[in-house]
């Protein structure tokens, strides 16, 4: 078994820049904790795979070290790094800033339209729920994000924000894991939609403080549920 093999499909597309796909792939396979914190990646081994130079995988490993999310030993390798606490805790805060802005802005603008898709979307996160599909879960709890990002006319900060968040990205999924978070985001985010449908812009705000606010205050559960995931 490959290293892609764990990270999943890969053909790439020779019409896009080789280092940006191979460093969304990898990126993806460490978010989604595909490839576990202390995984040593070879980047001999990853040419090889991808079926590009060593340079573009050199520049993609390059990139996830600026964020945090590998470890470059030069002469030794890289590996895939633990958890970087103060890094999550800067992506919350860029992010509860935002959400609030936006939340209370979309409430006072009082969209059906929005509201129906917000909803929508929490059906989504229901039927997932139901089937058991937390990877499908994830996803629509993304969609319903990013669609109020969009309907802000924000969606370069949703970009400035995702493209920093991958080791909350990454603590968020392993508090997912624990017994009724996913019901508890199912809640929040239908309390949101109505908050935002009706036009209520102090109980958007404080929805989206507390929807935010729930994985790092479980640091502790967390650290003594996945040990090998968070650095000291």
């Amino acid at each position: 078994m490959t290293m892609l093999d764990l990270a999943g499909p890969f053909e790439l597309d020779k019409s896009q820049g080789a280092a940006q796909q191979v460093y969304e792939h990898l990126r993806t396979a460490i978010v989604t904790l595909a490839f576990k914190p202390g995984m040593i990646l070879d980047r001999n081994e990853l040419a090889r795979c991808f079926g590009v130079s060593v340079t573009p995988v050199r520049d993609a490993l390059l990139k996830l070290e600026e964020e945090g999310l590998v470890d470059i030993f030069p002469q030794h390798g890289t590996r895939v790094s633990a958890v970087d606490l103060d890094s999550a805790r800067h992506a919350h805060f860029l992010r509860l800033a935002l959400e609030l802005e936006i939340a209370r802005a979309l409430a006072r603008r009082r969209d059906d339209s929005l509201a129906r898709g917000l909803q929508a979307l929490v059906a989504r996160q229901r039927d997932c729920l139901a089937k058991g599909d937390m990877e499908a879960f994830i996803q629509a709890d993304q969609a319903f994000h990013q669609r109020m990002f969009g309907a802000a006319g924000a969606q370069d900060l949703w970009r400035l924000m995702r493209g920093n968040s991958g080791n909350m990205d990454r603590l968020r999924r392993l508090h997912m894991q624990l017994n009724g978070k996913a019901e508890s985001v199912l809640a929040e985010h239908a309390e949101l939609a109505a908050a935002i449908g009706s036009g209520d812009a102090e109980r958007a705000e404080e929805c989206v403080r507390r929807h935010l606010s729930g994985t790092l205050s479980r640091l502790i559960a967390l650290r003594e549920q996945y040990p090998e995931y968070l650095a000291n």
